[in-house]
């Protein structure tokens, strides 16, 4: 086994292993952090399945960005929903045989991949010509955008300028499962994407990205719109009264 397929078969371990505990360590965190007050943002839901409907809406369609900043809303469904499409292609580098819904996705994959650059084009630009935006923005959401933009540039090249060898590639990744990889091509624009590829997942659980999750704990949209109905009690609050 090359010096290189090593380098890069423990670096996926070690960024899969960052991504998981990262992941686990700060979902665990958002589920324990209180929510003593009843703080929905309305109009919301008044049941359950209404709070259901409410997320769902908002990872798919963006509700409440749509509501907030139509360019916004634009420019971010179009790199997520490029980035879901191409995550759907990329499921045939980790599958033995390949399923045949992610066979029929590979053409839509490929304007996946144009969407997403778009989209983040977009989302870049906003940071740069909104004063508001330009105000608040950090060089990390500068440097995230870079990266993705980078890692979605780099995969357009090898299939469009530069095309590299598929089939090592992923006999590469089938064979990190088994902890006996196979060798990986050196093609630079390959390799680039690779590392870039690894490096967002190590930086994942540490960034602004975290939302992805996130969501699903903000008690402004969890949360059943009842106050009046039921009292909110947190549960260390509930521990204090039974003591």
């Amino acid at each position: 086994m090359s010096f290189l397929t090593m380098f890069y078969a423990y670096l996926f371990y070690f960024a899969a292993l960052v991504l998981l505990a990262g992941l686990t360590i700060k979902i665990v965190e958002y589920a324990r952090t209180p929510a003593p007050l009843k703080i929905p943002t309305t109009p919301a839901p008044t049941t359950r399945t209404g709070v259901v409907f409410r997320m769902t809406r908002e990872v798919v369609l963006f509700e409440s960005l749509f509501r907030g900043n139509k360019w916004t809303w634009i420019f971010g469904w179009i790199f997520h929903f490029g980035l879901f499409l191409v995550t759907l292609r990329h499921l045939r580098y980790f599958i033995e045989p390949v399923w045949l819904p992610i066979e029929l996705i590979q053409p839509f994959g490929v304007y996946g991949g144009m969407a997403m650059v778009v989209g983040l084009a977009g989302l870049w630009a906003r940071r740069f010509l909104v004063d508001r935006v330009r105000y608040i923005s950090s060089l990390s959401d500068h440097l995230i955008l870079a990266l993705l933009i980078l890692i979605g540039s780099t995969g357009l090249l090898m299939k469009f300028v530069a095309h590299t060898d598929v089939v090592a590639v992923k006999s590469f990744f089938i064979g990190l499962y088994s902890f006996d990889p196979y060798p990986l091509p050196t093609d630079p624009l390959l390799l680039i994407h690779l590392l870039l590829v690894a490096l967002l997942m190590i930086v994942f659980p540490y960034s602004k990205l975290l939302h992805a999750p996130g969501l699903f704990f903000s008690p402004s949209r969890n949360q059943v719109d009842n106050p009046r109905e039921q009292r909110h009690i947190a549960p260390w609050a509930k521990r204090l009264e039974q003591e």
